[in-house]
């Protein structure tokens, strides 16, 4: 289910960048495209769609973040840690007694 919602958090991030591109700031953009007399949706409509489109987008990208985070792997162990935090603690620590490697070789 994580892996689902993870691919459909994707796919709408792209839509949604694909309507960003699509806007202009100062009113042009797709409404540009529109400027016959005879059209069915008008600029102001055009624009409208594509900032309440926007916003649904993006409404829709931040719940599915916030829902994707109850489905996180856990561990098969039988233990409430996700696999995440295992790997966070399994990672490779530096010891901070090392000291760095002497390049400077000439000089001995």
């Amino acid at each position: 289910m994580y892996l689902a919602i993870t691919i459909l958090i994707f796919i709408i991030a792209l839509v949604l960048i694909l309507i960003v591109l699509v806007q202009n700031s100062k009113g042009g953009g797709l409404a540009s495209g529109f400027a016959s007399s005879n059209q069915v949706m008008g600029v102001r409509k055009t624009t409208d769609f594509l900032e309440k489109a926007t916003w649904t987008l993006a409404g829709i990208v931040l719940l599915g973040c916030i829902i994707s985070t109850a489905f996180i792997p856990k561990a098969g162990t039988g233990e409430k840690e996700s696999v995440l935090k295992e790997q966070v603690e399994n990672a490779v620590t530096v010891d901070p007694n090392l000291t760095a490697p002497n390049f400077d070789e000439d000089a001995q």
